[in-house]
């Protein structure tokens, strides 16, 4: 596309959509349409234009790049091989300063002219599938199928594109820009890349730019959180049989879920979406041996720290009342001991729909035809915004489906507009050097 046809394309689009968009209007914020004048005058400058022409040539390569990170296996807590990779293509790209800290997550900052804060941009690293599973990449067409290629490897190749047009079209930015591919978002990685660097940095964070899933239109401002436990009930273990009398754990742990059970129920009722789950549950040994370990995993989650807090009251008082009911019912041997062990915990919060990051963010969402819609979701951007840092998560573009499943997939449905859209929302939160 030519660049005249690209002003062209963006201006009657933003225009549209300016008068159609009321998502984020709507909601208390009559300054949504000078966001869009902001996002349409920044389309026009020349840096930019030849940046977005960079970006169509990159497709090919980007998608290549994909396809490599993708098969480079990133389960959780061994995520070293693939950061080693994306390590080498920071430092190809161009940034100024390329590590890895203490943790894993790789680190590449590109200077700004003014220096005085920072914009941080992220990706994560790893994928929620564990070691030995296939990630090879199959074809179907135009579709990339793997698990993992969309949750979030495409992130990955969008923040190294980004920074790769910055180096080429030669755009100095005002503020220090952070690529930050993290480790831990997944599972019982529980956010600790973006929880060790938020608690090791001494930087002045302007604001935080995760990208995470695909969809431009969905703009994650809300940070949906969880709390998590492995629940374990011990006792002496012994014959079904010969034994028969002593405390079962297995029985003690079922009493204890059931009261737990009912009073989330009932909680949940009456409040906001808030949500509950056993995931797991083990311990025996065999059908005629009373277990000597019951254990459980619960997840409990919400988009309010209030509701959150008091689900976990009332998860930690049901097992304390489920235990003291049962061991006043054992016949003979000791009671049954309790231990309730954190193995996750997500902070809830949210950036106002006012926020100018969101406006921004919505605005050029609209510049690409999309309709944006402010969202609830659990990503990186948890940690930022429950530290008050201004704080999103971006889709990555393209279209994708089934994320952890084995059958994930990505297609290259204008994917290119993703990472105009992303560069975009930065450059918006950077500024350009006059």
């Amino acid at each position: 596309m030519q660049p005249t046809q690209t002003i062209k394309k963006f201006a009657v689009v933003a225009f549209a959509q300016l008068l159609l968009c009321n998502t984020v209007s709507a909601q208390g914020n009559n300054k949504f349409d000078s966001y869009g004048f902001e996002v349409g005058k920044l389309t026009k400058n020349k840096l930019v234009i030849e940046a977005f022409e960079a970006i169509d040539e990159l497709g090919p390569s980007s998608i290549k790049e994909l396809i490599e990170l993708t098969e480079i296996p990133a389960p959780p807590f061994k995520e070293t091989v693939r950061a080693q990779k994306v390590k080498q293509l920071f430092e190809s790209a161009g940034a100024d300063k390329v590590w890895i800290d203490s943790i894993g997550n790789v680190l590449a900052l590109r200077n700004g002219k003014k220096a005085t804060q920072t914009v941080i941009f992220d990706a994560h690293l790893d994928t929620v599938f564990p070691e030995g599973t296939d990630v090879n990449v199959k074809h179907h067409g135009d579709t990339l199928f793997a698990p993992g290629i969309s949750d979030d490897t495409r992130g990955l190749t969008v923040i190294l594109a980004v920074l790769r047009v910055l180096e080429k079209s030669k755009i100095e930015t005002a503020d220090d820009l952070l690529f930050v591919a993290s480790v831990g978002e997944e599972g019982l990685g529980d956010l600790r890349g973006v929880k060790y660097f938020l608690a090791k940095n001494k930087l002045k964070i302007k604001s935080w730019i995760s990208v995470d899933g695909t969809d431009i239109e969905e703009i994650a401002t809300g940070a949906l959180g969880s709390v998590r436990y492995k629940a374990t009930i011990n006792g002496p273990g012994g014959h079904s049989w010969a034994a028969f009398g002593l405390g079962n754990p297995h029985h003690a742990m079922a009493k204890a879920i059931n009261y737990f059970n009912d009073e989330a129920t009932r909680y949940t009722s009456l409040v906001g979406k808030t949500s509950f789950n056993v995931g797991r549950t083990g311990g025996g040994t065999s059908v005629n041996a009373i277990p000597f370990e019951s254990w459980t995993e619960v997840d409990m989650r919400s988009e309010s720290p209030e509701h959150l807090k008091k689900i976990d009251s009332i998860f930690k008082s049901s097992m304390v009342k489920g235990i003291n009911e049962y061991n006043g019912q054992i016949k003979k041997g000791q009671a049954l001991t309790l231990t309730l062990t954190a193995i996750g915990f997500r902070p809830s919060g949210k950036t106002s729909a006012t926020d100018p990051l969101v406006q921004r963010a919505s605005a050029t969402a609209a510049l690409f035809g999309a309709t944006p819609r402010l969202i609830t979701e659990s990503t990186n951007a948890n940690i930022a915004i429950a530290k008050g840092i201004h704080a999103i998560t971006i889709g990555a573009g393209g279209k994708s489906d089934h994320a952890h499943a084995l059958n994930e997939w990505w297609l290259n449905d204008k994917g290119s507009d993703g990472i105009k859209f992303a560069l975009l929302v930065v450059l918006g939160e950077t500024g350009i050097a006059k």
